[in-house]
């Protein structure tokens, strides 16, 4: 009973805590409200999704056109500043920084805060970066960096410049997330971090990438900008202003002038970047082609490691090997055959690896709002981010002007007190002597030289107050009247700045002012080894001419495929019986040919896939699926196989004149359904996309059962399930320029289909089944008359079935000699 009571007491003072609440309404009541309204599971999933998208938005991926800063690289310098860790101050633990960055401003993982950290100290992913890292920081082989209990950071002297006019608050703070203490809404940077640095962002619904580019150069188009305001996007792109992207691992840039201001001027497009080589020495066995810079973001070991995969796969035969010899510069020496053509090496590297690489730009940034605290996502082009950023320097300026006009005003004020007492210093004195106190002196003080009538007000008063002995020598007071003099002066210079609103960039004193910071920054960096541009920009007049050939070691070999759908290619097979094949599977066809040629591997559905030898993988067991090759369908086999190596398929060239009349060698293909059709060879030689080329075009529930090479002179056998055979002439097939059903050849019975056919050159035995009663029958044009196709074909016999078609034993393809 006791603690039934007790419970009910609690009640009852929850409730009429509740009822005290206020009418606010407590914590309490919000919750029951809640969850007395229904919400539609739409509207709540929009209005959470939408509040995530601001969030990752504004405070996460993207930049901010001002100070081209993220939130977290805002918040990292900001910690730094407080900090005291200057470009000239000692390096301090990264766990500190990360420690305070996490608890003070940004609070989530400690992993993400570190690398932002670490990407502004890495000289290979910033142009100029705004962190001095001490110890491992990562490299361009994609290592890690060091844990941040390990490694050592502070400002670099160009982020002094990103942070210099904070300390006179020319800029908006915000509270931070737990309104403990305030940060600042941007940094008052003095640099274009937004187009020095660059930025990569994915948000949701938008993403940014803009690439890194040359301080100076960026510089002289702001001062462009500000001699001309009218001046267009296409204009600032030239060489005395930006002339492209200016990437820190160097490389070269193939875009046209014209390709580069339709970038910068529609803010999106692709920059085609590519390394740089040159043949460094020449030897009697072997050229080495040493590579000086690569694309950006490209990750030099994998790079290298591709291309000694391509030179040990026998893909790259004119390199020897790839070696990695860089220290702090990169160079990477391709060891070359002796007549190998470095041009061609370059083309199949521009095509086979990231030595060229494409870097699509994208100019959206978060632009400044009547909000301050909440910026407006958008894609701007160059003029608009350069203009963006010259006002908010003005807005800077004007804010730094107005504070320090206050100081110097509050400053005048008292040093204007200190100069009228200086005539009465000895009234001042007798006053302070007589006095009971502070308070007591300043009110008869105060009495004395009445404010309304030009005298001390409480400000005055009290300054005059605490003003030391010392300061009343005679020196000293030419000191203090000086220094109002010079504080007036320089008052009236302020205000004069403040009160220009001419339209005139080149007369406003304010712009004045801005051109020299800029001018300021080019003088100060244009020293810094990292000033010099990296990238060059180059228009190609022609390019490297690759040929697959050229990269493809010439040598006969052999295919083989199997009926499970599994392909393999060895130099010579000398009994394809005998080979390695899976339990159960048995091969489909051996076919032989050079390195260059190609084969052709033609499904069930219809599609022919074609492919170069040298592209089968190589293997002494089972091989690879062929899957891993194309993209076959569901239930999709291989039913045959051909090489088009000439010596082998012989002429399949067409008359572009006469494109209905078949060449010399042409195909046959015949459906379960009974339909047949012929078809050219030569649109299939060459290799084909992942998904193949259609030849025929299969009813639904039929498939092509088999493919064989004819001339037009064949007698053609066709086979059903129902023990009838079709035996005609090849030349009653139509043949078709393009793919199609065909013509019927046998006419079948509701539950028969074509088992197999065969295409002979008039051989008497044609083909050999067996029945379901284990009868052996073979089929031979002395027994089997010849006739038209269309018709319902021979009876081979009155009862039973047709269990299978036996095979002839798949002979070694022949070899070829030199």
């Amino acid at each position: 009973m006791a603690k039934r009571s007790k419970r009910n007491s609690s009640r009852n003072s929850s409730s009429k805590s509740k009822s005290n609440a206020g009418s606010n309404g407590s914590l309490f009541d919000q919750v029951d409200d809640h969850l007395l309204t229904a919400i539609p599971l739409r509207q709540a999933a929009q209005a959470r999704y939408l509040n995530y998208s601001l969030s990752v938005i504004t405070s996460r991926a993207l930049p901010d056109v001002r100070d081209g800063l993220k939130p977290v690289q805002r918040r990292i310098l900001y910690t730094m500043s407080q900090q005291g860790l200057t470009a000239s101050a000692k390096h301090r633990k990264c766990a500190k920084v990360v420690g305070d960055v996490m608890g003070n401003y940004h609070p989530h993982g400690d992993s993400s805060i570190y690398e932002a950290l670490v990407r502004m100290a890495q000289p290979f992913s910033l142009r100029m970066p705004l962190i001095d890292g001490s110890g491992n920081f990562g490299s361009v082989d994609g290592d890690n960096a060091a844990a941040m209990r390990y490694t050592e950071c502070r400002m670099t002297p160009i982020a002094n410049e990103v942070l210099t006019d904070l300390a006179t608050r020319t800029v908006a703070f915000k509270p931070n997330y737990d309104g403990s203490r305030e940060e600042p809404v941007v940094l008052p940077s003095r640099v274009p971090n937004l187009l020095v640095n660059g930025a990569t962002g994915i948000a949701v619904g938008m993403a940014t990438n803009i690439p890194p580019h040359n301080l100076k150069e960026v510089c002289q188009a702001l001062l462009k900008l500000l001699r001309d305001p009218e001046i267009k996007d296409y204009q600032l792109v030239a060489n005395d202003a930006v002339r492209g992207p200016d990437f820190p691992t160097g490389g070269q840039i193939i875009n046209t002038k014209d390709e580069l201001r339709d970038i910068y001027s529609t803010g999106q497009g692709t920059v085609k970047l590519r390394g740089t080589a040159t043949l460094k020495s020449k030897s009697r066995s072997s050229n080495v082609l040493k590579i000086d810079s690569i694309p950006y973001g490209v990750n030099k070991s994998a790079l290298v490691e591709r291309i000694n995969e391509l030179v040990y796969s026998g893909k790259f035969p004119l390199v020897i090997e790839a070696r990695d010899l860089s220290t702090d510069e990169i160079r990477i020496d391709l060891v070359l055959k002796k007549d190998a053509d470095e041009n061609k090496v370059l083309a199949y590297l521009y095509k086979h690896t990231d030595f060229q690489k494409n870097f699509s730009v994208n100019l959206t940034c978060l632009v400044p709002t009547e909000n301050p605290e909440v910026g407006r996502p958008e894609r701007l082009g160059l003029k608009e981010v350069l203009w963006h950023f010259l006002h908010f320097r003005m807005s800077v300026l004007t804010k730094r002007l107005e504070n320090e006009l206050a100081g110097l005003e509050r400053r005048i004020h008292i040093l204007e007190g200190f100069a009228l007492i200086f005539d009465a210093l000895d009234q001042i004195i007798a006053i302070i002597r007589k006095s009971d106190g502070k308070a007591d002196a300043a009110q008869k003080i105060m009495k004395r030289f009445p404010a309304a009538k030009g005298g001390l007000d409480e400000e005055q008063t009290d300054a005059i107050l605490e003003l030391k002995l010392y300061r009343l020598a005679r020196l000293e007071i030419n000191m203090i009247l000086d220094e109002l003099k010079d504080k007036r002066k320089r008052a009236r210079e302020i205000k004069k700045l403040l009160s220009d609103d001419t339209k005139d960039y080149m007369a406003s004193g304010r712009w004045q002012i801005i051109r020299g910071e800029i001018e300021s920054l080019i003088n100060d960096y244009n020293k810094d080894p990292r000033a010099k541009r990296q990238s060059s920009i180059e228009t190609i007049a022609e390019e490297p001419e690759y040929t697959a050939e050229d990269f493809i070691v010439a040598e006969d070999c052999h295919v083989m495929v199997t009926k499970d759908g599994w392909v393999k290619r060895q130099k010579q097979i000398a009994d394809p019986g005998k080979s390695r094949v899976r339990q159960g599977d048995k091969v489909l066809s051996c076919v032989a040919g050079n390195t260059r040629e190609t084969i052709g591997l033609f499904s069930s559905l219809g599609v022919c896939y074609t492919v170069r030898m040298i592209d089968i993988p190589a293997s002494t067991g089972f091989g690879e699926p062929i899957q891993k090759l194309f993209k076959l369908k569901d239930g999709e086999r291989i039913v045959a196989v051909m090489s088009f190596d000439s010596r082998i398929i012989g002429d399949i060239r067409e008359d572009p004149k006469k494109p209905d009349l078949c060449p010399e060698t042409h195909a046959m293909a015949v459906t379960s359904n009974g339909f047949a059709l012929r078809f050219g060879l030569a649109s299939f030689v060459e290799p084909s996309t992942r998904n193949g080329r259609k030849f025929a075009r299969v009813k639904a529930g039929a498939e092509v059962i088999d493919v064989a090479p004819v001339h037009g002179m064949e007698v053609i056998l066709a086979v059903t399930a129902n023990c009838r055979a079709m035996i005609c002439s090849a030349e009653e097939v139509n043949y078709l320029s393009g793919a199609g059903k065909g013509v019927t050849l046998i006419r079948l019975s509701a539950d028969d289909r074509v088992l197999g056919f065969k295409a002979s050159t008039g051989d008497r035995d044609l083909l050999t089944v067996q029945t379901n009663r284990g009868a052996k029958k073979t089929i031979s044009t002395a027994k089997y008359r010849v006739t038209s196709r269309g018709g319902r074909g021979n009876e081979i016999q009155k009862n039973g079935k047709i269990a299978e078609i036996i095979t002839a034993p798949i002979e070694a393809p022949v070899t070829f000699e030199e």
